[in-house]
């Protein structure tokens, strides 16, 4: 049975409608899914990129396209009342409920839609302490040992090369978005394209880039 890493972040739509769709798009194949809650905007920093909100127009196309593929898939899914907003309370809530680095799909599930679903402000103090209130904590979820567990499976999602969420990183392959589940249940089904030279000598194509010197 295949061991599935699932790095997430609940401020992410992406993540969001991957982990809802994850059981239909592995239908059928024998796996085991570990929820690792890490930070995307430092996986972001670390590799130098912006976030989709950070740019206007990209901004304005990922909330078109998030509630667009969750009509097209049957997601229930709608905006929260602002976005970006500040993800950390929720994940160290989500670690909070346990004593590792992983979490339960039922944990994932109540952070996702508490920011996915209703439409409400995911910071709200009232709504954070209700959301509090639904989880067995294990934790103190402000104390040093959670913020650390947050940035160690951060920096442990960076060495392994993820560099954006959702991210599935299975028999050390990496498969990244939304539409690389599709991907993912093809590499589980034994598709001979993984077997073959592909994978492998994509990356070491040359590249032009931009050295700065003139």
């Amino acid at each position: 049975m295949k061991q599935i890493v699932f790095h997430l972040d609940f401020i992410s739509p992406y993540a969001y409608l991957a982990f809802e769709h994850l059981p239909q798009a592995l239908e059928g194949l024998g796996y085991n899914v570990a929820y690792r809650p890490v930070l995307l905007g430092a996986l972001l920093k670390h590799h130098g990129q912006l976030g989709p909100a950070e740019i206007p127009a990209k901004r304005a196309w990922t909330y078109r396209q998030v509630l667009w593929l969750g009509r097209a898939h049957g997601i229930a899914i709608e905006m929260p009342a602002l976005h970006p907003f500040n993800p950390l309370p929720h994940l160290r809530l989500a670690l909070a409920t346990t004593k590792d680095g992983d979490i339960s799909r039922h944990v994932a599930e109540t952070l996702f839609r508490h920011v996915w679903q209703g439409g409400g402000e995911p910071g709200d103090g009232g709504r954070l302490a209700a959301l509090a209130a639904q989880l067995r904590l294990q934790r103190d979820a402000g104390g040093d040992e959670v913020k650390a567990q947050l940035k160690a499976n951060t920096d442990a999602a960076v060495a392994g090369g993820v560099f954006g969420v959702p991210a599935f990183e299975v028999d050390g392959r990496c498969f990244w978005g939304f539409d690389g589940l599709a991907m993912l249940a093809a590499c589980l089904r034994g598709d001979a394209w993984f077997q073959g030279p592909d994978w492998d000598a994509a990356p070491a194509r040359p590249s032009l880039l931009r050295s700065g010197k003139p």
